[in-house]
């Protein structure tokens, strides 16, 4: 997939991460996104952003372009399916008032992360799952319809010959669109949406709608979200840790890279092990970190959308 860039920019990769991002002053608006996927989905967040919108809606209309984007394949409409052959998508989403949302092991609906929207607008509750979710949506107006697409149907008929789940690190551990943003009013937010990871067995959750693991937010301090493998994101309640090194005084990058020493520390070996976390802080610094190298991140501010790829554990 060609990358574009706003303003006529191409996307940057091997950017030092460790160059200041701000001058002591509020470096806003900002947003953050996972993969090369954020790229589109930072375009539809900076134009709510760039005309001071809320970051709330700037997360969840971007996160919406990789969940209708059928060639996107582990996220939303086209994503592969769980080992049964069922499309389970799980999202969340939290705002600067720690109001959040989350929906998982969702069928049949496109924008999962417009579910979790309306899980904190008009239910009161967090979370809610599977048929009970579903239910919840059509409710709400959302349509009912086949996510399955063909080629992921075909994907699925090639793996059921041998039906061996040996996960690809950045393949099918590339599963999550994370989007943070810093609003020109000065708040941050957050979404995080993913049909998990293929050929799981039918009804695992990973970190995606966990509030703590796949995402974080504390308007005092910063926001963090996770990709790669949910479960150990899930062990470690990875954005969370994130959040709080960031709150004992770490920059984004840092806070990171502390969060992903925990994970390695915590297992004999990372050899098939992939996790990335990113971060913006309050003043508008950002960063990302992962255990393998491969993992790469968008950044959106002042009309210039880039890639960056982010540092890592294993060189």
């Amino acid at each position: 997939m060609k990358l574009t860039a706003l303003g006529g920019l191409t996307p940057l990769t091997n950017w030092s991460p460790h160059l200041p991002t701000t001058s002591g002053k509020n470096n806003k608006p900002v947003v953050i996104s996972t993969w090369n996927h954020g790229i589109p989905a930072n375009e539809e967040a900076w134009n709510i952003l760039s005309r001071k919108g809320t970051a709330l809606d700037a997360v969840e209309a971007g996160v919406r372009i990789p969940e209708a984007d059928p060639e996107v394949r582990t996220v939303g409409y086209g994503g592969y399916p769980d080992r049964d052959g069922f499309v389970t998508l799980d999202a969340c989403i939290m705002d600067e008032k720690e109001q959040c949302g989350s929906v998982a092991a969702l069928q049949h609906i496109k924008h999962p992360i417009s579910v979790a929207r309306k899980v904190i607008e008009e239910s009161p509750h967090v979370m809610l799952v599977g048929e009970g979710a579903l239910q919840f949506a059509l409710d709400q107006g959302f349509e009912k319809e086949n996510l399955l697409t063909e080629a992921s149907r075909k994907d699925w008929e090639e793996w059921k010959e041998d039906a061996d789940y040996q996960p690809e690190i950045n393949i099918e551990n590339h599963d999550t669109i994370g989007m943070l943003a810093l609003d020109s009013h000065g708040n941050l937010s957050g979404a995080c949406t993913t049909s998990g990871a293929a050929w799981k067995m039918h009804g695992r959750v990973g970190d995606s709608p966990l509030i703590g693991a796949g995402l974080f937010v504390d308007n005092e301090v910063g926001a963090a979200a996770a990709t790669g493998l949910g479960e150990e994101v899930i062990r470690t309640c990875g954005s969370h840790l994130v959040v709080e090194n960031m709150r004992r005084g770490d920059d984004p990058e840092t806070a990171c890279k502390k969060a992903v020493q925990r994970i390695v520390e915590k297992n004999e070996s990372v050899n098939n092990i992939q996790v990335g976390f990113i971060a913006v802080n309050k003043q508008g610094q950002f960063g990302g970190y992962s255990i393998q190298q491969g993992f790469n991140f968008a950044v959106c501010e002042s009309d210039n959308n880039r890639l960056i790829d982010a540092p890592s554990w294993v060189s």
